[in-house]
């Protein structure tokens, strides 16, 4: 059986830390931020730590 290939989606936009969680950036920051409030662009600003019942799903694509 040949080698299975990486999701080269999930390759681009999730990174493994170095203890094994997946960190992402947040959606909702590329256009139409006028309209947005300010506490939500905030919060919103630089990369988070993934929940585990996701980053189980995210690591079964990212680590083939």
């Amino acid at each position: 059986m040949p080698k299975l290939k990486t999701k080269s989606s999930a390759k681009k936009r999730f990174k493994l830390t170095a203890t094994g969680k997946v960190k992402f950036y947040s959606a909702n920051l590329r256009h139409n931020t006028s309209l947005r409030p300010t506490k939500m662009k905030r919060q919103n600003r630089g990369s988070q730590v993934m929940c585990e019942s996701d980053a189980r799903v995210v690591k079964r694509n990212f680590l083939r």
